[in-house]
């Protein structure tokens, strides 16, 4: 067969997420570890065998298209938002959507197997994205605690302070609250955003969440 650089690849999956729009989903996987989110295999991959054994690992390589980004021009630069969205990067140094193949790849956690769909943890991902490839996460291979983690290290550990009234978290299911304050904790907001008084709209799990961020404090102002 000859070699041929040129290959198309299809979706073998789609994951459902809480998140209707890319507003407010954190930036890397992992970060919120109460996100739940559920795999669903296309019809021609939906075989039990294909997960036979996959229920001995705790996590998962997710390999993904951003669906939004497909097919705009990739850009050499970028701005990541946690520099302030004024300071250029290479697009290979970054994680943004805005690269050659629109590909993305997340590390999540293995909450279960019900059938053939997989449930996971702590997701990055829009509600429908194409998932082009699982594989095992080995954690002899794959972690490096040492590793550098380059202009990311810096706000790595930034957290807003959450404050919500228990009325308005109450008008969430109780297994998704945990979820959204983690969310909000990690400021869903571009970094260059700083008005105390502009109301946000974050779209989660069926909710509409609107709330202002004052310094380091957030406040959630209405649940919908």
């Amino acid at each position: 067969m000859p070699n041929n650089e040129t290959y198309t690849i299809h979706p073998i999956a789609h994951i459902h997420t809480d998140f209707a729009d890319k507003f407010g989903i954190p930036r890397q996987a992992g970060l919120v570890d109460a996100l739940t989110a559920r795999i669903v295999f296309a019809p021609e991959y939906r075989v039990a065998e294909a997960v036979r054994g996959l229920e001995q690992y705790s996590h998962l390589w997710l390999i993904w298209q951003f669906s939004q980004a497909a097919g705009r021009p990739w850009r050499p630069t970028v701005r990541p938002p946690r520099l302030g969205g004024n300071t250029r990067v290479g697009v290979f140094a970054t994680r943004s959507p805005y690269r050659p193949n629109a590909l993305g790849l997340s590390c999540v956690e293995l909450a279960g197997i019900d059938g053939c769909d997989l449930l996971v943890k702590g997701a990055d991902l829009l509600d429908g994205t194409p998932i082009y490839d699982i594989k095992p996460y080995l954690p002899y291979v794959d972690a490096h605690p040492d590793a550098r983690g380059g202009f990311a290290d810096a706000t790595a550990h930034y957290a807003l302070t959450v404050q919500c009234p228990p009325a308005l978290l109450d008008k969430l299911p109780e297994e998704k609250r945990p979820a959204l304050l983690g969310v909000l904790q990690n400021d869903p907001r571009p970094a260059y955003q700083h008005d105390p008084d502009r109301v946000y709209t974050l779209d989660f799990g069926g909710h509409t969440v609107r709330f202002t961020v004052d310094g380091q404090t957030l406040q959630v102002r209405e649940i919908l």
